[in-house]
């Protein structure tokens, strides 16, 4: 078991499902609706901890109704809120999601009223207590000053970052994590056509992963790319978090010294289970 820290966001889900995507303008009837906790850094937290992990958030949480429902689920999970900052005013995020029951596809609408994890209030976590750390990579000013700190004060516990949207300046954080866990999303809004070309540009010194939806992800270590196809899926049900859990599952098989090529499968296998349930209750176990 390991002891790890990630930092993002935590959410306060609002799922509608749909029998299809409507176009613009139409009034469609939900299938079902459902209310999650959400958010990439503790949807990962969420499947470490029932891989056995030790699992610990560092987010921005507020006193109010929807914060509550929040907490309660990450306490649920065994995640550790004793590092996250706690506000008396503003709104928890929320994301509005349409889920496609035809394609399983999940189109998000967000809104938030919460500032993000400063640098100040990371300063007071102790580091020496963990084995990995992962961020998400957003709020990238601040982000940067965690990341060299922890460069600095924690020198050799892994870093990993997610690089999930194409943020300002987001590069420059890239010198600063041992691993980088790269999106198809951000790959092709930066103008790549295959994983193989960003890891190419990120050079040989780089670790990188790179999923790439139904076709499989791609892993990059020593100037060299290995590929893992997707597992086979017979109905996709739900493709919110199936990223978070790769994620999960590459820092799960990299802590216990499994190769890139089976770390890839293994975090794989694992995304494809979580497209086809509901959540991630149960997930590694089913």
């Amino acid at each position: 078991m390991a002891v790890i820290l990630a930092t993002g966001i935590a959410t306060l889900d609002i799922i509608n499902e749909v029998a299809s995507y409507p176009a613009e303008d139409d009034e469609v009837r939900a299938l079902s609706q459902r209310i999650s906790r959400g958010g990439n850094a503790s949807n990962t937290l969420c499947v470490l901890s029932q891989l056995g992990h030790q699992s610990y958030l560092a987010a921005t949480l507020i006193d109010e109704a929807d914060g509550h429902i929040i907490e309660a689920d990450l306490n649920r999970y065994k995640i550790n809120t004793q590092f996250c900052p706690r506000l008396n005013q503003g709104k928890m995020p929320t994301s509005y999601i349409t889920l496609n029951r035809q394609t399983g596809s999940r189109t998000i609408v967000h809104h938030r009223d919460c500032p993000e994890l400063s640098f100040t209030s990371f300063q007071q976590i102790d580091l020496s207590l963990f084995d990995w750390l992962h961020f998400e990579g957003r709020n990238i000013t601040e982000l940067d000053k965690i990341l060299r700190y922890c460069g600095q004060n924690a020198p050799n516990v892994p870093i990993s970052v997610e690089i999930e949207k194409p943020r300002d300046d987001i590069t420059s954080l890239f010198d600063l994590a041992d691993w980088l866990f790269f999106s198809k999303h951000y790959a092709e809004a930066k103008g790549y056509h295959s994983a193989r070309d960003l890891f190419v540009d990120l050079g040989s010194s780089r670790q990188a992963t790179c999923t790439w939806g139904d076709q499989g992800a791609y892993g990059w270590q020593n100037g060299e790319m290995i590929y893992s196809a997707a597992a086979k899926i017979d109905h996709i049900v739900d493709t919110l978090g199936a990223g978070d859990t790769f994620n999960a599952g590459m820092i799960d098989s990299l802590l216990t010294q499994k190769s890139l090529n089976d770390s890839l499968q293994f975090a794989g296998r694992l995304a494809a289970r979580k497209c086809q349930q509901y959540g991630f209750e149960n997930l590694v176990n089913s």
